[in-house]
């Protein structure tokens, strides 16, 4: 019995050193986590100045850095459809002090599509998907179809000879259109721009017929009266075009398509300074004049976990790839 009793005081004082050693070893994590950020972040933005995701960065970054008291340095890394300064993120060190809000072109679709340098599932930590955007659905004013209904049925009895533009290959836009020709078994010509403003110009030119580009983009055109609305691919209408109906309201619901931005840091960013930096960017999100500046842009603000981030970017790839798949558009990788 003595020698029971031994044993058990053995090994509890063996658990309770190991519990010990086990909180020296966590403290300088969790001092680290409390203390960062320590010096100025950079943030970096996978596009040229002055486009959404830049306007989204510089918002968001410049309440993060007020409330963190540090410079928030917002580095442009422009190319490929964001593949190039998504790719800096990836290959940037892992303590938090490189970060990037990016779309959902290069973490979801261009790895679908193509071989990228970077493993989304590895080589990047979520933090919070920051904010959504709607895609809607446009035709030119000269095309006889005043809803979904009309411009399918259109669609139908012309067979390859309507036309939709989008912003370049395997953007969202473009895959927008080929989902809206899986949904609803037609067949429209895809006619690929470098970018949105060459698209719209020749939509206004009646060069194109019809298109898929980010509310933001093309709301202008919509309240001149030069491109004519058929429906809006998010959950609900836009307090910006209320007059405009959902996909759902048109009766096409598997037609949900919104853009979206998250925020990144490179792939082995300890815990703690993910959850750091999920609690500042979600703090500057919840910001009144925050969100009324990016709602002046047509975006919804989320903010979420890292987890539920995570498990997001998983969806939309699903998703996605789906619509590649079915189109045809991968290459080999």
């Amino acid at each position: 019995m003595r020698f029971l009793q031994a044993t058990r005081t053995v090994r509890t004082q063996n658990l309770a050193a190991l519990a010990s050693l086990f909180s020296l070893l966590l403290l300088p994590a969790l001092s680290a986590a409390q203390e960062f950020p320590a010096k100025p972040i950079r943030l970096i933005v996978p596009f040229p100045p002055g486009g959404p995701n830049d306007i989204i960065a510089r918002v968001v970054g410049q309440r993060m850095s007020e409330l963190t008291r540090q410079p928030i340095v917002i580095d442009n890394r422009g190319g490929q459809a964001g593949v190039l300064g998504t790719d800096a993120v990836a290959k940037a060190a892992p303590d938090g002090y490189t970060i990037g809000i990016v779309s959902a072109s290069a973490l979801v679709i261009s790895p679908s599509m193509e071989k990228v340098a970077y493993d989304v599932a590895k080589d990047f930590a979520p933090v919070t998907l920051v904010v959504t955007v709607p895609e809607m659905l446009v035709v030119t004013s000269n095309v006889p179809a005043n809803n979904m209904a009309e411009l399918i049925a259109l669609a139908k009895a012309q067979p390859g000879k309507l036309n939709f533009a989008s912003a370049g290959v395997g953007g969202l836009p473009h895959l927008a259109g080929e989902l809206f020709k899986q949904t609803a078994k037609i067949d429209i010509v895809h006619v690929p721009y470098r970018g949105a403003a060459p698209a719209i110009n020749d939509l206004l030119g009646q060069q194109v017929q019809m298109t898929f580009l980010d509310l933001p983009v093309i709301l202008p055109h919509i309240k001149a009266g030069t491109l004519r609305p058929i429906a809006l691919g998010a959950p609900a209408r836009a307090p910006t075009a209320p007059d405009v109906p959902t996909t759902a309201e048109v009766g096409m619901p598997g037609l949900l398509i919104e853009n979206w931005y998250g925020m990144i840091a490179p792939g082995g960013t300890p815990p703690a300074i993910v959850a750091r930096l999920n609690s500042i960017a979600t703090a500057a999100m919840g910001d009144p004049a925050v969100k009324e500046k990016l709602a002046d842009q047509g975006l919804t603000v989320v903010g979420d976990t890292p987890e539920h981030f995570r498990s997001f970017i998983g969806s939309e790839t699903a998703k996605w790839a789906k619509v590649i798949n079915d189109a045809g558009l991968a290459t080999a990788k």
